[in-house]
């Protein structure tokens, strides 16, 4: 039985969920990659996608209670064995890709416009090595944070915090409701919380 304080709650969760993938590929840590999709699950992020090439796989949604804060039970999952099947996915969906990089033709964060497509994956790479050529070379967008101390990059759940908080930023000054889920989506996703995690 769901009380109504219950279902209000996920129906106004439901509501604010906006359109967006984030990928993470070849995370080492299972903990970085946890405490990502907590900040997905807050910002309003459903689907995560986990690419495994160098890195053993894990199961997000079986690991990492404490981390991610019980995010991870309501958050959907998908998990590819190569950089390539992955953006093959994404693209035949209707996605932009995006990388998250240093480099000359990488654009800085407050100069992206997240507004411009419905669809973006923010894609995030490796603690020690970043994202991979490939994953680079075949993107549609690169951007970077720009650093102004000495340390020249971010913590992997930090960087993708930021990404999320201003892509969020960005979308509510120029009309959240052109990124939400359809109607038939946010019912569909309310039926699922409540038969998989209301029982």
């Amino acid at each position: 039985m769901v009380t109504e304080t219950r279902l209000n709650r996920i129906k106004k969760a439901v509501d604010n969920k906006q359109e967006g993938i984030i990928v993470l590929q070849d995370i080492h840590d299972k903990h970085n990659a946890q405490a990502v999709i907590r900040s997905c699950e807050c910002f309003g992020i459903q689907k995560v996608y986990l690419i495994f090439e160098e890195e053993k796989r894990f199961n997000p949604s079986e690991f990492g209670k404490l981390a991610s804060s019980s995010a991870n039970k309501w958050l959907d999952y998908e998990t590819f064995s190569s950089t390539q099947e992955c953006f093959d996915k994404l693209r035949s969906t209707g996605y932009k890709i995006v990388a998250t990089a240093l480099g000359e033709d990488s654009v800085e964060i407050y100069d992206f416009d997240f507004c411009e497509y419905k669809k973006f994956a923010l894609c995030f790479g490796n603690e020690q090595v970043g994202l991979s050529e490939l994953a680079i070379e075949n993107s549609d967008f690169v951007l970077n944070i720009p650093m102004h101390g000495m340390i020249q990059s971010l913590n992997l759940s930090v960087t993708a915090a930021l990404c999320l908080f201003e892509m969020t930023r960005q979308r509510k000054v120029n009309g959240s409701e052109n990124f939400k889920y359809s109607e038939l989506e946010q019912k569909n996703l309310t039926e699922k919380f409540l038969a998989e995690n209301c029982n």
